[in-house]
């Protein structure tokens, strides 16, 4: 019985664990925040047609990112400090083409 108990409270507690470990709230918020800079952007008319396609294929490849770390289950430090790197980067380049001297009217 004891045994039957200890088994039961282990999968329970590896199941929670792998739950949270596949969680990503810094990086769904950064990607929903990147989205709306771009969207934004283009609809102030600081982004072109073409400069907030080639940023949405950037959250693309992101998202993307985080999904091949995700796959095994446990997303590792190392694959969520590669994600955090990709998403500042994009940052950076919204930024970049939000102020540059191209708009789109």
């Amino acid at each position: 019985m004891k045994k039957q108990i200890f088994t039961i409270i282990s999968v329970l507690f590896m199941g929670v664990a792998t739950i949270i470990a596949q969680k990503t709230p810094s990086i769904n918020l950064r990607q929903e925040n990147q989205k709306n800079r771009i969207n934004q952007g283009f609809v102030s008319g600081e982004l072109t047609k073409k400069e907030a396609a080639n940023l949405k294929e950037d959250k693309i490849r992101i998202k993307r990112m985080e999904s091949n770390a995700k796959a095994d289950g446990i997303v590792s430090g190392k694959e969520r400090a590669r994600i955090h790197n990709a998403q500042d980067n994009a940052s950076k380049e919204i930024a970049r083409k939000k102020h540059n001297d191209r708009t789109r009217y």
